[in-house]
């Protein structure tokens, strides 16, 4: 046998799959270091069923993974053939090749194959184990294996040499039936202790037994009274039961007549309130009517006001102008009178002037004929002296009208002055009418600005005035809501509380109890059980189902208390009752935890609500049963727990413990519990109500005196609004009258300003005429100066002819002056007459403009005193109407308080409907309550018949018997109670227990015989197995000893060397010795040996146990590394000399090594990480080769 080939992929640097095929030689691995040569032997040591990570050279066993390079991904597993031949049959199979496969997972799972089987690692194991070739074998031999061998302790070196022996199969056979032994020994002490503890049980068992048959005797007879009792009882209770209906039958028809006269009352005061509503309506319409008119009314009153102080400022108005139009008559006369003088004037002028034209005509005349007269010179002389007389008249004439011109200037600088004076005041009087003006126009927008905010204020208002009274009407509505409400309630709660404290819906005799008890003649008594307990309302059916009849129990605080109340009812012959003293019921809980089944919802004792004190009772009544939401949650959980508990579901249905169930329509009608939960929920919604209906009555009143307010800010608002409005109205005749004010102030301004700059025009111009006259005269002075000097010049001598002359000439020039002053002054009189022809026409057009003005005021008078009288006679029209309304509205009111007198009366009315119908319905409740409590004691009877005998009601009647007197049968039930409460509390299942424990005492002492024999079997296994082991060892060991010191002298050349037992008496578990003398030296331990003595020894070792138990291969991870030429080149041609037996693979770097294979494979990292394989055979390339060794 050898190893064929080996398959590696994803193992560490083989990524790819790798196939390496083998002869039966010598095969040498080269290659250069880090390129995965030792891979290679990882790999076989890894498929042969190494699980230690360090001996692959790894931190844990995903490193044998290929992790991936830069351009490869990492791998998801890795998988390792051996391919071995099995000709020779070393391997206990059929197949002639066995393939071993081992493939391991980055999820940590690995999975091993021979011939393609998946098989354990066990299997895998037990195939190498005695072939030399296993993990723990000697045909892998690694880098470090050959100092391990020599440096480890001898004790530890013994795996080797058992494996060269053959004996490691026998040593895993010892270890194993060791352990079995070990395992039998412990059996048989558990044994014994069950035994011990079942001898304990055995005789306490027997005595229970003898005890439990006595009760069930005793327990049968009282199953059959207590049947036959129960249902005479519930025959009894089926009577009272058709009384009862036809009784609640009866009290239905009355309820329900009760209940239509209630409605018909309710309709009738609704129809009642209705009207009232639409009475309420029509009169807060008629009241909105008398609002509006009383706002037309106001209206009407302000436009009144605003027509009347319209008319007084026009009056105003008029005086004012009729005043001004007099004064401006009285001007325009003054002015007629200066007109008319100077006319006059002019008259006298012009008669005056033509008076001196005469006269100056003739001395112009005579002047002529004297100066016809002269002769000669002197006749140049007169014509120069009449030429100089001209000229001095001439300058005569200029002084004239010199003096005329200066004149009209001194008048006309007077008449500036008056104007400017007159202009000043003008300005003064315009300067305070546009003060005024803008006061008034800002007093105008104050007043506009006020009106409108007190518009926008009363349209607030009136949102505001609507809201709240909408809100006033819903808060009203409410508060009647409420009212019905929380009496419904309070009548609701009155019935219930009655019921309550008359315990209606409980037996008659917890009725008498309890009466007793609240009358202090019995002591002790606590209450019903369902009077100390609450719950939540969907908690209630299921609850009540679950309690039964035990609602019904009354607890007590001890035996004594129970007995008295007992006695009482005996005395009294009230019925019978269950009584539960608390110092005697300790209850228990359910012990399975059940809480996150699906459907729970939770145990019955914690879904109500108790006093801590009453704890024991309500876990005794309820701690085992399990409330589920529903049937299908039942089953589930009574399959899963095998019926082990009760079980009830919300709506009422039942899985009794040992499988039954009960179930079916749930009465509708009120139990005690749901009464209980009924009155606490309505106390709350009273109270809730109750606050409600106070809310909303103080809502009510709060909105109503809102009402008022918003109606009384209104009324205020509509006052300031007219006052505004009135205002306004006086700010706008103001206006007006400031207005045309100052436009006739600024139109008597620009006539002014037009006088006095017309004044000082002309002024200038006769400014600019008086320098010229001026200069004129001074121009005719001058040449007359000249002509005189000439006719001196040419007269002489001439003194009486110069003498009239000059006279003439001298009266010639003082008439002209005179016609010229006449002239002058008839002119400045016709500018006068003009200036004031002038200025009457302009007081003419404004005393027009002032009479249209007057017209204008006259006529708004008119139409205002017009406009009043309409106001005046809408405002009496509206008047009228608002009386009208009131009237409407008075008698309204009277209505309404007809309607409420019948509104409440029909209340009244229909409070007493009401309490009828309480009444009926209190009587109907207590027959239903009777029927309910009818009905549960029936049902109790039931209940009672399931759970004590889990009998139907049919089943029980078959099972029932003749009574000769149900109080005769009552008695014997109580002796039997006595005889069975003497014996205690027997314990039923002790009769199985004990057949169960004797059965099992006998078998566990049959079981001891067995146990024991086994172990001496197992001892006698390990002992065969110890003496055949000895024996091979022995002989083995001798061989091996012998191939030591053979092989040690073949490769040394010489020396001495031997294997040596540290205790020949216990050699399976003594140390081994090496001792070795290399030629040339003295004996020594291998501990004193240099590098390369230690691997050459460890060599022949190991060449020594391939002799004497030659392996199939041997893998040789370059063990001569340590080795100088000469021993490669011996331990080259010994590994030649094995090879016929062995197979040998060899990882190598010696040279020696290489040329003593027959074929090479190299291994190289061309890719970064990633291992390739080249093969050489060096038998085919001798031969092609012709190369003969």
């Amino acid at each position: 046998m050898y190893l064929k080939a080996l398959e590696i992929q994803g193992f560490k640097s083989f990524p790819d799959k790798t196939t390496l095929t083998f002869g039966s030689d010598i095969t040498a691995i080269v290659g250069p270091n880090g390129s995965g040569k030792s891979n290679i032997s990882d790999a076989i040591r890894w498929v042969m069923g190494e699980q230690s990570s360090r001996q692959l050279r790894g931190a844990k066993m995903e490193d044998v993974i290929f992790g991936g390079t830069e351009t490869r991904n990492q791998m998801g597993f890795a998988q390792v053939t051996l391919v071995m031949d099995n000709t020779e049959h070393i391997f206990p199979r059929d197949e002639v090749e066995v393939a071993v496969t081992r493939r391991y997972y980055r999820s940590g799972e690995s999975e091993y194959y021979i011939n393609k089987q998946m098989v354990r690692l066990k299997d895998v194991n037990e195939l190498f184990m005695d072939t030399g070739m296993g993990r723990e074998g000697y045909s892998i031999i690694g880098q470090g294996k050959i100092d391990e061998i020599l440096s480890v302790k001898s004790g530890e070196r013994r795996e080797i040499f058992e494996e060269a022996a053959g004996i490691s199969k026998f040593r895993h056979r010892k270890e194993e039936s060791e352990r079995k032994l070990e395992r039998t020994q412990e059996n048989l002490v558990r044994i014994n202790d069950k035994i011990a503890e079942l001898e304990l049980q055995v005789e306490p068992l027997r005595k229970q037994a003898e005890v439990a048959k006595k009760y069930l005797i005793l327990r049968d007879e009282l199953r059959v009274l207590e049947i036959s009792v129960w249902l005479e009882q519930l025959q009894n209770l089926k009577t009272a039961k058709f009384k009862l209906q036809s009784d609640v039958e009866a009290a239905q028809q009355e309820k329900i007549a009760a209940e239509a006269a209630l409605e018909a009352t309710y309709a009738a005061a609704e129809a009642l309130g209705e009207e009232v509503r639409r009475s309420d309506m029509a009169a807060e319409e008629i009241r909105g009517k008398i609002s509006a008119l009383e706002s037309n009314t106001g209206e009407h009153d302000s436009a009144i006001a605003v027509l009347r102080t319209a008319t007084e400022h026009n009056n105003e108005n008029i005086r004012r102008i009729r005043t001004e139009m007099e004064e401006n008559t009285n001007r325009a006369g003054g002015l007629q009178a200066q007109m008319d003088a100077q006319s006059n004037r002019i008259t006298e002028i012009e008669g005056e002037s033509e008076a001196l034209q005469k006269a100056l005509d003739e001395l112009l005349e005579q002047a002529r004929v004297l100066s016809e007269s002269a002769a000669g010179a002197e006749r140049t002389v007169d014509s120069l002296r009449a030429e100089e007389a001209l000229l001095r008249a001439a300058a005569a004439d200029g002084r004239a009208e010199l003096s005329a011109l200066r004149s009209g200037i001194r008048e006309r600088e007077e008449r500036t002055l008056r104007s400017e004076e007159e202009l000043t005041a003008l300005r003064e009087k315009l300067a305070a009418a546009e003060t005024e003006s803008r006061a008034n126009r800002r007093a105008l927008m104050d007043a506009t600005e006020e009106a409108q905010g007190v518009s926008n204020i009363i349209e607030g208002h009136t949102l505001k005035m609507e809201g709240r009274q909408k809100r006033a009407a819903e808060a009203k509505e409410e508060t009647v809501r409420l009212t019905l409400e929380v009496g419904n309630l309070q009548n609701r709660i009155r019935m219930l509380t009655e019921m309550e404290k008359e315990y209606e819906g409980f037996s008659k005799a917890v009725k008498l109890v309890m009466q007793s008890s609240e009358k202090n003649g019995l002591r002790g008594i606590h209450g019903p059980v369902a009077g100390l307990m609450t719950t939540e309302r969907k908690y209630t059916v299921a609850l009540e189902t679950a309690l039964g009849a035990g609602m019904q129990n009354i607890v007590v605080e001890r035996e004594e208390d129970g007995k008295a109340a007992i006695t009482y009812l005996k005395q009294r012959d009230g019925g019978r009752a269950t009584f539960l003293p608390m110092s005697a019921i300790h209850g228990e809980v359910l012990r399975e935890d059940v809480s996150g089944e699906f459907g729970f919802v939770g145990l019955a004792c914690d879904l109500v609500r108790y006093d801590k004190k009453y704890d024991g009772i309500f876990k005794n009544l309820l701690g085992r049963t399990v409330v589920v939401e529903d049937m299908d949650c039942g089953i589930a959980m009574a399959r899963k727990y095998r019926s082990a508990f009760r079980i009830v579901t919300l709506d009422g249905q039942v899985m009794n413990r040992g499988g039954s169930m009960t179930g079916g329509s749930v009465s509708r009608s009120a139990g005690v519990l749901s009464r209980r939960d009924e009155l606490e929920k309505l106390r709350v919604r009273l109270k809730d109500a109750e606050e409600q209906s106070a809310a909303a009555n103080a809502k009510a009143e709060e909105l109503s005196r809102e009402v008022q307010k918003a109606q009384y800010e209104l009324d205020v608002a509509s006052a300031q609004q007219r006052k505004a409005e009135d205002a306004v109205l006086q700010c706008k005749g103001k206006q007006d009258h400031y207005d045309i004010l100052i436009d006739t102030l600024r139109l008597s301004i620009e006539d002014e300003e037009a006088d006095i700059a017309s004044f000082a025009q002309r002024t200038a111009d006769d400014t600019q005429r008086c320098a010229a006259v001026e200069a004129a005269i001074a121009e005719s002075e001058r040449k007359a100066e000249e002509l005189r000097a000439k006719a001196e010049e040419q007269r002489s001598g001439q003194e009486d002819a110069r003498s009239a002359t000059d006279a003439l000439t001298e009266e010639i020039s003082s008439k002209k002056a005179e016609l010229s002053a006449l002239q002058a002054e008839k002119d400045a009189c016709l500018r006068s007459m003009e200036d004031l022809k002038q200025l009457k026409a302009d007081m003419l057009t404004d005393g027009e403009g002032r009479q249209a003005l007057l017209d204008r005021f006259v006529a708004e008078n008119e139409k205002a005193a017009a406009e009043e009288k309409l106001h005046l006679d809408a405002l009496e029209a509206l008047r009228m109407e608002s009386a009208t309304l009131r009237e409407q509205l008075n008698t309204l009111s009277a209505e309404k308080m007809r309607l409420e007198g019948q509104r409440d009366a029909k209340t009244r009315e229909s409070r007493n409907c009401n309490d009828t119908v309480i009444n009926a319905t209190q009587g109907l409740a207590r027959m239903e309550q009777k029927l309910q409590s009818n009905a549960m004691e029936e049902k109790a009877l039931l209940d009672k018949l399931w759970e004590h005998y889990e009998l139907s009601h049919s089943a029980a009647l078959e099972q029932r018997v003749e009574l000769e007197s149900v109080p005769k049968a009552t008695r014997r039930i109580s002796e039997l109670n006595r005889e069975i409460k003497g014996l205690g509390t027997p314990n039923i299942g002790a009769i199985e227990e004990y057949e169960r424990v004797n059965t099992r005492y006998t078998y566990l002492s049959e079981q001891r015989g067995d146990v024991e024999k086994a172990r001496e079997e197992l001892l006698g296994v390990i002992d065969e197995i110890t003496r055949h082991m000895t024996e091979i060892f022995a002989v083995q060991f001798k061989l091996l000893n012998e191939s030591f010191q053979e092989t040690f002298l073949e490769l040394f050349g010489g020396g001495k060397a031997q294997l040596e037992l540290e205790d020949e008496n216990n050699i399976l578990n003594c140390g081994i010795e090496i001792k070795v003398q290399p030629p040339g030296k003295q004996l020594k331990t291998i501990t004193l040996l240099s590098g390369g003595e230690k691997a050459f020894v460890a060599i022949a070792l190991y060449f020594a146990i391939m002799k004497v138990r030659p392996a199939s291969f041997c893998l040789l991870d370059e063990i001569d590394a340590a080795l100088d030429d000469r021993n490669v080149e011996r331990f080259a041609g010994y590994l030649k000399n094995l090879s016929d037996k062995t197979q040998f693979i060899v990882i190598t770097h010696r040279r020696g090594t290489m040329e003593a294979s027959d074929a090479l494979y190299g291994v190289t990292m061309q890719e970064h990480g990633v291992s390739r394989i080249l093969h050489i055979d060096l038998n085919q390339v001798q031969q092609q080769l012709g190369i003969e060794i």
